[in-house]
């Protein structure tokens, strides 16, 4: 999350002259009679920013008495359909969806739970908890609870108590102590400890945490991903392996999951279409620059590669351009 006093950090904006009026009949239009221009539904939605797109939401409705979200369901279809739809959610409300989406009938989807758990601040964490029980009344915590197990459930559950320090000084004593408590608990032990890893990652503030990773390479000689790598395994691993990139750098974190997301055969879309709209107006900046860093090409490029048809135009347009 941006940090306080800094602009964020995002590719969509508010739209400059905006006109909720003129929008809301530019996308009436679109939709209106035979065929369905989607390329002025995409431009109009991917340039504006999520309070403009819900100002556009309440002219339609006050100057044609449809609902806009329906209207845009009856005329999609597919992925296209998903992201727009997603975008015509407050960030709040998409992140709730998702994570109900992931709770919801046989099966847990455990993406969508590490990613928004692992990345969110307390402070937008409660604001989650709090608007899934007004949405859905029904207690977030509850649901993860039954809907998962063992160690990978507790580290679900100390995520959701939002309780993370977010004290930025720190005692070098305290940060080598973790650092060996880490050790000890892991490449030292036959078995593992996971309880201390648990602990320690999951509720330590993140300047701290970055200390204590670079103490535990120290002693160790190992990165701590590759002692949670070799240690854990299954779920529990990829949510201790988000939560400690995410405490490194979130952009970085998203960049990695972008990149995962679209490599090898078939697009995992629902991850793509999920971190693309979550982070447009939060760091979409910062993510396009580690994900070009990193991998050597730009985001847009990969999604123009990876995509196709008005879906990959409205993602493109989200992406606001190359990286060089």
């Amino acid at each position: 999350m941006a940090s306080k006093g800094k602009a964020p950090r995002g590719t969509i904006k508010d739209y400059p002259n905006f006109d909720a009026n003129h929008d809301a009949e530019v996308l009436r239009k679109a939709m209106k009679g035979l065929g369905t221009d989607e390329s002025a539904i995409l431009h109009i939605l991917t340039t504006r920013s999520s309070a403009q797109r819900m100002k556009i939401c309440l002219q339609y409705k006050t100057l044609f008495g449809k609902d806009l979200v329906d209207d845009l369901k009856s005329e999609l279809g597919g992925k296209f359909e998903k992201l727009i739809v997603g975008l015509m959610k407050t960030p709040l409300q998409y992140d709730v969806s998702e994570l109900h989406n992931a709770l919801k009938g046989a099966g847990t989807d455990e993406k969508p739970l590490v990613e928004i758990l692992a990345s969110r601040t307390n402070q937008e964490l409660r604001a989650i908890i709090q608007a899934y029980k007004q949405e859905y009344d029904k207690d977030l915590e509850e649901n993860v609870v039954s809907d998962t197990s063992g160690h990978f459930q507790r580290i679900l559950v100390i995520l959701l108590q939002a309780n993370r320090d977010e004290c930025t000084t720190y005692d070098e004593a305290a940060v080598k102590k973790d650092a060996q408590e880490l050790f000890q608990a892991g490449e030292l032990k036959c078995g593992t400890d996971e309880s201390t890893f648990l602990t320690i990652i999951g509720t330590k503030s993140a300047p701290y945490l970055r200390q204590v990773f670079t103490e535990y390479m120290k002693i160790s000689g190992y990165q701590i991903e590759e002692s949670i790598s070799s240690e854990t395994s299954g779920n529990l691993r990829t949510a201790l392996l988000a939560v400690v990139k995410c405490i490194r750098s979130v952009p970085e974190y998203f960049a990695e999951t972008l990149y995962n997301a679209m490599q090898g055969a078939g697009t995992d879309d629902d991850t793509l279409i999920r971190v693309m709209i979550s982070r447009s107006e939060v760091d979409l900046l910062d993510i396009r620059e580690r994900f070009y860093a990193n991998y050597g090409k730009s985001l847009c490029n990969m999604i123009k590669n990876d995509t196709s048809g008005d879906y990959r135009n409205a993602l493109m347009s989200m992406c606001g351009g190359e990286d060089k």
